[in-house]
């Protein structure tokens, strides 16, 4: 006959290891998706891209960027100054945003970016974006930002408008 307590420790043990082993897995997989996402070439929307110096300026047609800007759980105002661009493919361009902590605390926050339509992702070029590192912002700073890109000419021709979105999410107050 088994004695009920040599049961419950025997039980306890395996379940302090599989809760052990669970953390480190869980622990682990941060760095095994970020390697896997780099081999793969995917969820690299936060890291500048490489000029191309083949890059050809498309000068028979034009396309409209439409810049959204959006804030999440944040209590800044963040716009685009021009809220869309007409641009040939294949040129450079520098646009700018404006952000502002309307709080009375130090606030950090990270931009993600998105794109419409979605294939737009692999004809942006980013050179330089805020999206890039986190931001943080005093009480009641104002800080213009640049975002340096370039549309590949050889995006299809008959995409004539996108959209590129970025939305600021809270990292919380700084302490």
């Amino acid at each position: 006959m088994y004695n009920v307590s040599k049961i419950n420790i025997a039980m306890l043990r395996k379940l302090l290891i599989f809760s052990v082993v669970m953390f480190a897995f869980g622990y682990a997989l941060v760095p095994f998706y970020e390697k896997f996402c780099e081999v793969a070439g995917i969820n690299n929307l936060l890291k500048p891209d490489v000029a191309d110096k083949d890059i050809k300026v498309d000068t028979t047609r034009l396309v409209m960027i439409q810049l959204d800007s959006n804030v999440r759980g944040l209590p800044w105002q963040f716009k685009a100054l021009q809220p869309n661009i007409k641009i040939h493919p294949g040129e450079s361009i520098e646009v700018m945003y404006e952000i502002r902590n309307n709080s009375d605390q130090e606030t950090s926050g990270q931009a993600i970016p998105s794109y419409s339509p979605r294939v737009l992702e692999k004809y942006l070029k980013k050179f330089e974006c805020f999206c890039f590192t986190k931001q943080v912002l005093k009480p009641g700073e104002i800080r213009q930002m640049p975002v340096k890109f370039v549309i590949d000419s050889q995006i299809p021709a008959d995409i004539t408008t996108m959209t590129i979105s970025y939305t600021f999410f809270s990292l919380g107050a700084v302490n």
